[in-house]
């Protein structure tokens, strides 16, 4: 009786000791996926790595440079000027401004998680090409912006705020829209649900439904079991920025959005699935909305895979927001 109590002792133990190392293995998962390092190549994704990289990145977490740029303004644009737009907190955010007049539409285009604005130069030369202006900005922590960090949307949420804000008052436009790929969609709508900006339209490419799904997809590309992995980093995460990442909930956000609304997204994306952006899109409220999927597409831009269908989507969209009434008197 004594040894078998002996071993559901020893067993407690043992299974309290793996909890704790699986929890601070999850804590510097989250430290590491959220905070950039000046040093070290950056972590190949997940699909790409061979088991025993693979086996590294589980134990030490993923290794992600700050993102930098290295290409001017007038790469987009010879008439593109770069700015600062200053934010809460002291915090300084850094964009180019492409503008053709104040008769033309403004689209403000916001990148995704561990990118910067140049990633979106593509996007931006077609926007041009349709007869907008643009404002591409790189978030608190990437480009030219102050920061090193990340919280996959939920502070970035303010930094849409701030850059909106700062266009209404100084960039006279006819319509304002916004942009966004993944963490920029989901920065976007928690703007709208949060702080209660009110933009004409919006464009969201590749929305994740959960931060705790968008965690798990990334386990599942690695063929590792998620649980109890994602909720752990999602749990300590939230914790180390002071939020609650189970409630970062993009189809919540997304029930406060009253301007049109186009969602598009990649059939193939392993990242934020198709049935997640659906859920996303689902959540909006009726009236205006758009949904576009990309067969073949996976986790990346569309414009540059499929040119003719994103340039077709984006170009009704838009011209269907011009010829609508404006919505407010102080334009």
């Amino acid at each position: 009786m004594i040894k078998k109590g002996n071993k559901v002792v020893t067993g407690l133990l043992l299974a309290g000791v793996a909890f704790a190392a699986l929890n601070v293995i999850a804590y510097r998962h989250a430290y590491a996926m959220m905070h950039f390092t000046t040093e070290g190549g950056r972590t190949r994704p997940p699909e790409r790595l061979g088991q025993w990289a693979k086996l590294k990145v589980l134990l030490s977490g993923v290794t992600i440079p700050r993102p930098t740029c290295d290409l001017s303004a007038s790469a987009v644009d010879p008439g593109c000027q770069p700015l600062i737009i200053d934010a809460p907190g002291g915090i300084q955010l850094a964009g180019w401004y492409c503008g053709r007049g104040r008769d033309t539409p403004l689209v403000i285009l916001f990148h995704g998680y561990s990118s910067e604005k140049t990633s979106l130069v593509e996007e931006s030369k077609a926007f041009l090409a349709l007869g907008a202006s643009v404002l591409m900005v790189d978030f608190r922590g990437s480009g030219g912006s102050s920061e090193a960090y990340t919280t996959i949307g939920v502070r970035e949420a303010e930094d849409v705020v701030a850059v909106f804000r700062y266009a209404e008052r100084s960039l006279p436009h006819v319509r304002r829209f916004l942009f966004g790929q993944s963490m920029g969609a989901v920065a976007i709508l928690r703007a709208v649900s949060h702080h209660g900006i009110a933009p004409d339209g919006v464009l969201l490419e590749a929305v994740f439904d959960t931060l705790l799904n968008t965690v798990r997809n990334r386990f599942t590309s690695m063929r590792v079991p998620a649980f109890p992995c994602a909720q752990l980093l999602v749990f300590w995460g939230g914790l180390q920025w002071h939020f609650d990442g189970f409630q970062h909930n993009p189809v919540e956000y997304a029930k406060a959005l009253r301007c049109p609304a186009l969602f598009m997204h990649g059939a193939d994306d392993p990242r934020a699935t198709l049935e997640e952006g659906r859920r996303v899109f689902d959540a909006v409220p009726p009236g205006g909305k758009v949904f576009q999927s990309f067969p073949n597409c996976g986790h990346h831009s569309y414009v540059t895979t499929q040119p003719v269908e994103w340039t077709g989507a984006v170009k009704r969209f838009i011209e269907t927001v011009m010829i609508a009434p404006l919505r407010r008197a102080d334009r």
